[in-house]
C-alpha cells in the first residue's frame, strides 16, 4: 500500500510563477516595488509614466520588449545587494498576498519543484525557495558592470530559449512529469512541451490531488519591510504619487498640534484631521499619591503605541525604549526611558520610572511586527511589579507601514501620520490578579507568556518565539544590534536617506 502510494505522488514539477502561482500574471507592480524601495520617488515616478508604453509593447505582442524596458528603468544603476534587500524584505509579503492556492495544492504535491519566471532571477529566487519550497530558479540574470552596478540589461537574448534550455538541462534522465502554466503563448510554451501533463492555470478547484499529504499553504511571510502597505498597481501607484505632498503636510499639521494641545482634546483633533482611536475595556485610574505606578505591558505595532495609549489616558506616561532615533524622541510628546539591553541597568530604570509612577513597556523586545503574530515576550517586566494591565494595540493604514528594519528610523512617525486616515485601536484588559504574577511564586517567563497568551487571544493573533535578532536577520542581514550614532553621523545618515530621492 505504502509502495502503491508512492507510486502515485508525482514526482517533478514545472511552473511558471506570473499567472500561475500568482494569479496576476503582470509583473509590472513589482519593478514598480524595486523602484521605489531601492530607489525613490523620481524612478518610480518615471517606471510610472512609462507604463503607457510598455502595456503598448504588450499589446501588440513585444513582450520581451516590455519586459526588458520594465528590468532597465528599475534596476539600472542599482548595486546587486540592494535589489537582493528587496527581493527578500519586500517582495516576499506581496507575492505572498497574490499566491494561487489551488495552485499551490497542485506544485506542492510534487518532490521535485522548479519555477520559472519572466522577471530576473534575483527579484523571485529567495521567496521561490523559502516559502514554496523550490528546488531551481530559472529567470533572467542581470548584468552587473565591473563597478559593482547593474545595467539593467540582461545576459539572455532570448528568453523563451533560455527557459527551454535550462530545464532540459535540469531533466536529463527523464521527462518532468507536471507543467503549470497559462495557456496561450508565454514563456511556459516553451518547457510544456518536456513535460508529461500539462495543467492549466487556472487550476480548477475540485482537481484530483494524486498526493494525500499536502500542504495547504506555503511557508508564511511573518517579517517584511518597506513603506507601501498596498501593491502598486498603475493606479495605485498614481493615487500614491498625487497623495505624497499632501500627505507630507498633513503629517507635518498632525504632529505640530499633538505636541502643543492638551492630551483630552485629541479625540476630537484626530476626528477632524482623519484619524480614529478605538478604545475598549476599562482603563484604570492614576495612582494615589505616593503609590508605585500601574506596568501597562502592550503590544508592539508602530512607535506611537505609547503615545496613543498616553492620548487615551488624557495623561502623559512615560514609555520605556530601546532603540528610537533620536529626532522620535524629540518629536515625542511624552518622556521616554531609554534602556541599555544590559539587564540590571535596565531593571534599575524600570524600578525607579515606577515608584514616580504609571509606566509603559512592549516587551517584545522593542521591535515590532507587522502580521497577525506576537513576538516573545521577555519577561524582565514581569520580575518588576505585580501591578500589570495588559493592553492590546492595533492600527490601520492605507499607504505607508509606519515601520522599517532597513531603513531610517526617524521617520517612522512622519510616515504614519501621512497616511489618510490612520485607526489605532486600544484594548485594556483586566489588571492581572496576584496569583498570576512573580508574587505568588511564578516564574517571570511563565508570567510573560500568560500575558503574551492573553493579548494574542485578544486580538486574534498568534503566539511565537521569534525574537528580535530573527526578524532583522530576515529583514536586514544582521542581528538587530544599534550603535548610537553622533550628531554629525546621524546628519549624514538623513542625507543619505533622502539622497535616491533626489537622483
Amino acid at each position: 500500500m505504502v509502495m502503491e502510494e508512492a507510486r502515485a505522488t508525482p514526482d517533478s514539477v514545472v511552473s511558471e510563477f506570473e499567472g500561475t502561482i500568482l494569479r496576476n500574471e503582470d509583473p509590472f507592480s513589482y519593478f514598480m516595488l524595486v523602484a521605489f524601495e531601492a530607489s525613490g520617488l523620481i524612478r518610480f515616478a518615471a517606471l510610472l509614466f512609462l507604463w503607457s508604453v510598455i502595456t503598448l509593447l504588450d499589446v501588440f505582442s513585444y513582450k520581451n520588449a516590455a519586459l526588458k524596458l520594465m528590468t532597465f528603468v528599475a534596476t539600472v544603476g542599482l548595486r546587486e545587494p540592494e535589489i537582493q534587500s528587496v527581493a527578500r524584505a519586500v517582495l516576499p509579503k506581496f507575492y505572498m498576498d497574490d499566491v494561487s492556492i489551488d495552485t499551490w495544492k497542485v506544485y506542492s504535491s510534487c518532490k521535485k519543484k522548479v519555477v520559472v519566471t519572466r522577471m530576473p532571477r534575483v527579484m523571485v529566487e529567495m521567496f521561490a525557495k523559502e516559502h514554496l519550497k523550490a528546488d531551481e530558479v530559472i529567470g533572467s540574470e542581470l548584468i552587473v558592470n565591473r563597478f559593482g552596478f547593474v545595467t539593467g540589461l540582461t545576459r539572455e537574448s532570448d528568453i523563451d530559449q533560455s527557459v527551454l534550455s535550462r530545464v532540459a538541462d535540469l531533466f536529463v534522465d527523464r521527462k518532468p512529469q507536471i507543467g503549470l502554466a497559462r495557456p496561450g503563448k508565454t514563456i511556459s510554451t516553451t518547457f510544456l512541451s518536456l513535460c508529461e501533463e500539462h495543467i492549466h492555470a487556472p487550476v480548477p478547484e475540485n482537481y484530483n490531488h494524486r498526493n494525500k499529504h499536502l500542504e495547504l499553504r506555503p511557508l508564511p511571510v511573518i517579517f517584511h519591510d518597506g513603506r507601501l502597505v498596498k501593491r502598486p498597481t498603475p493606479p495605485t501607484s498614481l493615487l500614491i504619487l498625487t497623495w505624497i505632498p499632501l500627505g507630507i503636510i498633513l503629517a507635518a499639521i498632525r504632529i505640530f498640534l499633538g505636541s502643543v494641545l492638551p492630551f483630552w482634546t485629541t479625540p476630537y483633533v484626530s476626528k477632524i484631521l482623519g484619524g480614529q482611536v478605538i478604545v475598549k475595556g476599562k482603563p484604570p485610574q492614576p495612582p494615589a499619591a505616593g503609590n508605585s505606578g500601574v506596568l501597562f505591558v502592550c503590544t508592539h505595532r508602530t512607535l506611537m503605541d505609547p503615545v496613543v495609549l498616553s492620548y487615551v489616558l488624557e495623561r502623559s506616561i512615560p514609555a520605556v525604549t530601546y532603540s528610537i532615533s533620536r529626532l522620535t524622541e524629540i518629536l515625542s510628546p511624552i518622556p521616554t526611558v531609554r534602556l541599555t539591553r544590559v539587564r540590571d541597568v535596565d531593571a534599575a530604570k524600570i524600578k525607579q520610572q515606577l515608584s514616580k509612577g504609571d509606566l509603559v513597556v512592549c516587551p517584545e523586545e522593542g521591535t515590532t511586527c507587522r502580521e497577525p503574530f506576537l513576538l516573545r515576550f521577555s519577561g524582565l517586566f514581569a520580575e518588576l511589579t505585580d501591578r500589570i494591565v495588559p493592553v492590546a494595540m492595533n492600527y490601520r493604514v492605507g499607504f505607508f507601514h509606519a515601520t522599517t528594519a532597513r531603513g531610517w528610523k526617524g521617520l517612522d512617525p512622519i510616515f504614519f501620520f501621512m497616511n489618510p486616515r490612520p485607526v489605532y485601536e486600544v484594548t485594556f484588559l483586566n489588571q492581572l490578579p496576584v496569583e498570576a504574577t512573580c508574587s505568588s511564586g511564578k516564574r517571570p517567563h511563565d508570567v510573560a507568556n500568560y500575558v503574551q497568551r492573553i493579548l494574542a487571544a485578544t486580538l486574534g493573533f498568534e503566539c511565537t518565539n521569534f525574537t528580535r535578532r530573527d526578524k532583522y536577520r530576515v529583514l536586514a542581514g544582521n542581528d538587530g544590534t544599534v550603535s548610537y550614532l553622533s550628531f554629525l553621523d546621524q546628519l549624514k545618515k538623513v542625507v543619505s536617506t533622502f539622497e535616491p530621492f533626489l537622483h
